[in-house]
């Protein structure tokens, strides 16, 4: 084989500009040869620009998932006397995103074993990682021994990515980000699925957001990319389904490291904001339906609603917490009492039904600590903003409407004028879009 007539093939001609299938073993002559650095990064390159004008077919895709998940390790429970069902989901990404926190332990309380391979800040959007690591002496950085003996003794674990997992998709994904060619739907399915099936899930259900705050910004793009999910998921032999859902406004009252695990213990003490709540529960009727637990969806709801309202899932999280090398004791004493010394008010500029923008907020997450714009950034645990009022209110003028609070006194400048930006009034009442647009 030669990397340039694999390139010719997906790239078309003149005659026949949509390209062709690659065969499974195009692909890993491909993706192998990447990885051992025998096929230069330009040639790459030339493929990923093809792949992003003329796609892949489910059963290409599902062929790309399968070589980058065996460019590296796997987790195999069953070689660790580790029985399942094991469920995990993924959300693509927003602000104020934090249901993987509360989901994990109302599933696991369930009888539903979730590996949660997660990943950090990036851009606009939160991280999972950051936000369990700002709870003092949380662990991250788990052995597949570690991780799946946590597993065990409390049906969730909460781990980041090594680099023996997915090798493949690493140095891919660096190459997308220089070539503009992030946005295809088959390499976002390929970079999503290896790392989730190489944690060892054998069912997978996915958040796929769209709006403002989103990676997909329309409800268009976004069915695409959970139909290329969830179907290329069922040529792997695995089970899938998925939500999409709205991301124009930030999800519950906070947004930020700490302050996310704070209104994560008050969705598992059954006083969680009413839009996190929903979509938690939505997602974990369809994981405890993939596991199979049971085949209605009322019984599942019921099954989660019990977990929370018996304390369960609360006594799990708070043991993973203690299993990652977390301190309960100063979570539980620093609850609604951390706050960083730098701090602002937004105030109501006018009368009015407000609007708040989710990406605008996230950008000025950026600037107070909360994500990054590079991977070697460092993230502030404290930094973050508490909506007062969220949209749909109505506001009287110079009424508070968030509390933000910053990593430094020079944070300010930029993020306060994209908080207020973010925030749009009106005379009329703002009916409110539905939360869960539809299921596949």
């Amino acid at each position: 084989m030669r990397a340039t007539d694999i390139i010719m093939k997906k790239r078309g001609t003149v005659i026949n500009p949509k390209g062709q299938e690659l065969s499974k073993e195009e692909l890993e002559f491909l993706i192998k040869g990447y990885v051992a650095r025998e096929i230069p990064e330009y040639q790459i390159s030339a493929w990923l620009m093809a792949v992003y004008f003329n796609g892949m077919t489910f059963s290409e895709t599902a062929n790309l998932t399968e070589v980058m998940l065996h460019s590296g390790d796997l987790i195999d429970f069953s070689k660790m006397n580790l029985s399942g069902p094991f469920v995990d989901k993924h959300s693509t990404g927003g602000v104020g995103d934090k249901i993987s926190l509360p989901l994990a332990p109302i599933v696991a309380a369930c009888g539903v074993k979730v590996p949660m391979m997660s990943g950090r800040a990036l851009g606009h959007t939160g991280g999972t990682l950051d936000k369990l690591e700002s709870i003092e002496g949380y662990n991250v950085n788990l052995s597949k021994e570690k991780f799946a003996s946590i597993i065990e003794q409390v049906g969730f674990a909460m781990t980041g990515q090594t680099k023996q997992i997915v090798p493949a998709d690493r140095l891919l994904y660096a190459l997308r980000d220089v070539t503009a060619t992030v946005e295809s739907i088959p390499l976002i399915t390929g970079s999503i699925l290896s790392k989730k099936i190489a944690e060892g899930s054998q069912a997978l259900v996915f958040d796929v957001k769209y709006g403002t705050g989103a990676f997909m910004k329309t409800a268009e793009d976004a069915e695409l990319l959970a139909e290329s999910l969830v179907k290329t998921t069922q040529q792997m032999g695995r089970k899938a389904s998925a939500l999409i859902t709205n991301m124009n406004t930030p999800l519950g009252y906070k947004t930020g490291n700490f302050l996310e695990i704070e209104e994560t213990l008050d969705c598992l003490e059954n006083i969680g904001p009413k839009d996190v709540m929903e979509l938690t529960y939505a997602l974990a009727v369809q994981m405890i339906l993939l596991a199979e637990k049971t085949d209605n969806k009322e019984e599942a709801l019921a099954m989660c609603k019990k977990a929370v309202e018996s304390g369960k899932a609360m006594e799990l999280f708070l043991k993973n917490v203690e299993l990652q090398g977390g301190n309960v004791k100063k979570l539980l004493e620093q609850r609604n009492n951390r706050r960083s010394q730098f701090y602002r008010k937004i105030k109501a500029s006018q009368d009015g039904f407000i609007k708040i923008d989710a990406y605008q907020c996230g950008l000025a997450g950026i600037h107070l600590g909360v994500g990054r714009n590079v991977t070697t950034e460092k993230v502030c645990a404290d930094a973050g903003f508490i909506l007062h009022k969220t949209e749909g209110n109505f506001v009287k003028k110079d009424e508070t409407i968030m509390e933000v609070f910053g990593k430094n006194e020079e944070c300010f400048e930029n993020a306060i004028p994209l908080l207020n930006s973010a925030i749009t009034y009106s005379n009329e009442e703002i009916k409110k879009q539905p939360l869960i647009l539809k299921g596949i």
